[in-house]
């Protein structure tokens, strides 16, 4: 049997591939995607403003057992395993010998794209999740998905979801607090969610209507549009005014856009903390004050991947809060493989809130 594949070569290139699907080492799986999203990282990819130039793209899946390599009987919690059991992983490997896996810092793992950064043609050909299939390595945490969880819901469990909670998690947002999110697409969203289930107050800044309308329906509590509010000036402003004068203990940047980190500082009450996720290209810049961060004595907390354990807590999240927040209306337009470029393209038009490819 064979598989087919999305590869770039470039960015702004695809090619379709096929390959005979590999026979699961030991301890590995090959699973069948049954459907992919286009997440953040993957338009920064696109565009050309990653470290990553080549690659088969998609990372953010859920999918379904076709075979089990020898040994492999249960997932990374400990559940029972079998074919055609549905099933998400973390994107990157867990080596669990270099020297950031030695110090307990997973999500810093150096071999993490060892075969994600890959060409296809390099067996098991399989590395991203633009494809029919999906091989899953021995060094990789998988994870079966509660019944509870439908696969529109489970598909942006290995990225968006998890990246944000394990964020969340590391700057310790707790009850009673105020959070400022900067940006409403899929980080965005899930990061109200699971602000909200902490307890804390939450500010968003969006200027695209769909995404305001969304941030409202997952319960944020004040909602800055960049539009009315057209100048950094202006939503500084509007944050003091809803913190009383202080400005907000925690903010969430998730947009991407460097100019974003220079305005969010600016939120903050002295002493506040800042999580950074969403911008992921080196090469971009923003203007910038450090002695704003001195001054106001401000932590910075830049977050890249998540401790893979992650994954499974926020499956847990997911079963829990199934019913809460419109998780399943995240994914606004769906795409077919063949159609993978026009699902990215739009997705970086802003035309869709987050696309989703079925495989």
């Amino acid at each position: 049997m064979k598989g087919r594949l999305a590869f770039m070569p470039e960015p702004r290139k695809i090619e379709f591939r096929e390959y005979d699907l590999p026979e699961p080492e030991p301890g590995a799986i090959l699973v069948k995607v049954i459907r992919a999203n286009v997440c953040g990282s993957e338009l920064h990819i696109w565009q050309g403003h990653h470290p990553l130039k080549r690659a088969v793209l998609g990372h953010e899946f859920v999918g379904q057992v076709l075979k089990m390599g020898s040994g492999v009987t249960t997932d990374y919690a400990g559940n029972s395993l079998k074919e055609g059991d549905r099933v998400v992983a973390p994107y990157y490997l867990t080596c669990m010998k270099c020297r950031a896996c030695r110090r307990g810092n997973f999500h810093l793992c150096e071999n993490a794209y060892k075969f994600w950064t890959a060409d296809p043609d390099m067996w098991p050909h399989f590395h991203g999740a633009f494809s029919t299939h999906y091989y899953i390595h021995p060094n990789q945490y998988v994870f079966k998905v509660p019944d509870a969880v439908p696969d529109v819901v489970a598909a942006s469990a290995n990225c968006a979801i998890t990246q944000v909670y394990f964020g969340i998690d590391k700057i310790n947002l707790t009850a009673g607090e105020k959070v400022v999110i900067q940006g409403a697409g899929g980080l965005g969203l899930n990061s109200i969610a699971v602000a909200k289930e902490r307890g804390a107050t939450v500010i968003v800044v969006e200027g695209i209507k769909l995404r305001l309308d969304m941030a409202r329906k997952f319960g944020a509590d004040y909602l800055i549009d960049m539009n009315e509010f057209d100048t950094p000036e202006k939503r500084t402003k509007q944050v003091l005014e809803i913190t009383d004068g202080w400005g907000a203990d925690v903010g969430v940047e998730v947009t991407g856009v460097p100019a974003a980190f220079s305005e969010g500082v600016h939120y903050l009450r002295p002493g506040g903390r800042y999580v950074v996720m969403g911008n992921v290209s080196p090469e971009l810049t923003t203007s910038f004050a450090p002695g704003l961060v001195v001054r106001k004595t401000i932590q910075v907390q830049g977050i890249v991947r998540y401790d893979p354990w992650y994954l499974w807590w926020t499956l847990k999240f997911l079963e829990a809060n199934i019913q809460k927040y419109p998780f399943d209306k995240l994914l606004d337009d769906e795409f077919t493989l063949d159609n993978v470029m026009e699902a990215l393209d739009k997705s970086s038009n802003r035309q869709v809130t987050r696309a989703t490819i079925k495989c």
